[in-house]
């Protein structure tokens, strides 16, 4: 009769070598950040001229639907640089296991400030499916799980990086992040409001969808309403929601079909549902 298999009792040689290499990696970076702590008055004066940058703000925000309301807030693109500027920072992704069978991989996202030995850390589960119009979808393609564990991964990236980094710091790099894209690319508002206009008729989203979403015909546009499609429109171009999702179609009631039936039936006749 075959035995079971045993696990395996002993570490091998490789093993024992890599973890004693990442034991010593990790306190040499501990005691180089401390023997060389940050500036924070340099790295403050280096996080206000990156925010007014455009190339970074215009990738400095997310947004998708929740509900009936849009949900905003500072991307994990925001985050890395924030923690790139700070220093002394190290964070990341890591996948711990991944269960085919059961369909969901177990993934750990950290924000470590090295000289101040501060971490943010979660271990979440990430399940392999994708919510589609038509409900949810199981994914079993390899670059599919692997995608849709990275976009997993980087929202807790971003949630533990900003655990980690100073809340005023954070929030003076989003104001001035808002106030960069507000301004534009040097452009002026009328461009501004064609070129996003030509870019959602791209993706299929009509004038008329644009100015639903605002609230306001197109030429009552400000610098905010553009700034908000804008941020939209990355959020769609990231994959980060669909255009359906972002602008989705008016739902008929019930009384509108009843009434309109109504309306087109000849007098004296009757409406059958």
């Amino acid at each position: 009769m075959n035995q079971p298999a045993q696990p395996a009792t002993r570490i091998g040689q490789a093993t024992t070598i890599e973890m004693s290499r990442a034991e010593a990696e990790v306190k040499a970076a501990v005691v180089i950040a401390q023997q060389n702590p940050r500036n924070i008055h340099a790295a403050v004066d280096e996080m206000r001229f990156a925010c007014q940058q455009y190339a970074l703000a215009e990738k400095a925000f997310f947004s998708y639907p929740k509900g009936k309301e849009t949900i905003t807030g500072p991307s994990v693109h925001l985050a890395r640089e924030l923690a790139l500027i700070w220093g002394n920072v190290q964070h990341g992704t890591m996948e711990l296991s991944r269960d085919t069978g059961l369909g969901q991989s177990e993934i750990l996202a950290y924000a470590w400030d090295l000289q101040r030995n501060s971490r943010s850390s979660q271990i979440f589960i990430a399940p392999h499916v994708r919510d589609t119009r038509q409900g949810k979808k199981d994914l079993t393609d390899l670059r599919d799980v692997y995608e849709n564990n990275a976009n997993l991964g980087a929202r807790r990236l971003r949630e533990a990086i900003f655990a980690m980094l100073p809340a005023w710091y954070v929030s003076e790099a989003v104001s001035i992040c808002e106030e960069t894209l507000k301004k534009g690319n040097g452009q002026t508002l009328a461009e501004r409001v064609t070129e996003a206009i030509q870019t959602y008729d791209r993706v299929g989203i009509t004038v008329h969808q644009l100015e639903t979403k605002v609230g306001r015909p197109q030429d009552q546009w400000d610098e905010k309403d553009i700034t908000d499609l804008e941020v939209i429109y990355r959020s769609v171009d990231r994959k980060e929601m669909t255009p359906a999702e972002a602008f989705p179609p008016p739902k008929v009631t019930a009384d509108e079909i009843t009434g309109g039936q109504r309306q087109n039936a000849e007098p004296g006749s009757e409406v059958r549902s």
